[in-house]
């Protein structure tokens, strides 16, 4: 693969940025975190059209993005109700799908935390799947290289358990079907691919099956498809319609710039994660509650005694609950030495 080739390649991705600015706090801060990643992502595009802010709900940022993407050349599409990053999502894609017909698509946050120079990262690695494995579809995540130093402690460790334990629902899901797992490409940066990342690069097909199909919520909530389970949703379906899943390692800050995720309750959150993709899977409680308490010892959050174990128990409970039962499988038997 030729640098001029990974060069126009850029050129012609598709950037979708989910855009949500809370009413009743001060927005100044995230309006300009996203007028400059919308700025930085139109420089590189070949089109600045091909830059696509995606508002998740009319009061919600529809004026402030409005004017950014005037001011850069940007797409914008403003959802009338305010429904999930997801449902964000959706509407970009589809919107730069239909209108623009770009190679790639990429799905980045607004929060000024995802660069828009390691994009060449991610579509290098899609590039050179795609030349050894013609015919495939991609997928490439940005990898961080740690949870902890850009989410803090507590969500660090979470989500670092919502992610081991999807790992194990894609694996159960290889057994069942019969289609081996392959992850030769997304287990070089560490044990367990960084699945809820914010940045996503799409082949086009892909993107399709992911974005325009109709949605699978599992049973579950409309909270928790559109809003909790997002990054979740974005990987298993791409999975699903036989994408081949690649990394390539991205920079954070030290500490996110802004975040919606003192919004949520933690737990809840935490448990949708985990609960979507392993019904979406056919995962069974069992297995599933299983997983958690085998990947719960290895967290660092059992060291904050007692809020770290009633974090973990609440998070089993609604698991267990979103599977329709009342009560979690069994105890929690943990080793007496380290």
């Amino acid at each position: 693969m030729s640098l001029s080739a990974q060069r126009i390649g850029v050129q012609e991705t598709g950037v979708v940025i989910p855009v949500y600015l809370p009413e009743g706090e001060d927005r100044s801060r995230a309006t300009a975190l996203l007028a400059e990643t919308t700025s930085a992502y139109c420089a590189q595009a070949g089109d600045p059209a091909l830059v696509c802010l995606s508002v998740d709900g009319a009061r919600f940022g529809a004026e402030a993005a409005g004017e950014i993407a005037r001011a850069c050349g940007a797409s914008i599409v403003v959802a009338e109700t305010n429904r999930g990053k997801l449902a964000a999502a959706r509407d970009g894609v589809r919107r730069l799908l239909l209108a623009q017909k770009p190679p790639y698509v990429t799905i980045v946050d607004q929060d000024g935390d995802h660069f828009s120079n390691e994009l060449a990262n991610l579509l290098r690695v899609a590039l050179d799947i795609e030349e050894r494995l013609a015919g495939r579809g991609v997928m490439v995540l940005g990898q961080r290289a740690t949870r902890h130093r850009p989410l803090g402690f507590l969500r660090g460790e979470l989500e670092g358990l919502a992610d081991r334990v999807l790992l194990d629902a894609l694996a159960y899901r290889a057994a069942v079907t019969g289609r081996p797992l392959e992850l030769e490409y997304a287990l070089i940066h560490g044990s367990c691919p960084d699945f809820h990342s914010g940045y996503k690069l799409f082949d086009r097909e892909t993107a399709e099956a992911v974005f325009l199909g109709e949605p699978e919520k599992a049973g579950t909530s409309d909270t928790c498809y559109y809003r909790h389970a997002c990054e979740a949703v974005m990987t298993v379906e791409a999975l699903e319609s036989g994408a081949y899943l690649g990394v390539a390692h991205r920079s954070t800050m030290n500490g996110q710039p802004v975040s919606a995720f003192g919004q949520y309750d933690t737990r809840e959150l935490t448990a949708d994660m985990i609960a979507w993709p392993c019904k979406r899977l056919g995962a069974p409680l069992a297995f599933v509650d299983q997983w958690m308490v085998n990947h719960g010892q290895q967290l660092l959050l059992h060291t904050l005694s007692p809020q770290g174990k009633e974090e973990l128990e609440a998070v089993r409970r609604l698991v267990a609950q979103a599977y329709g039962s009342s009560r979690v499988t069994g105890p929690v038997l943990r080793p007496v030495f380290v």
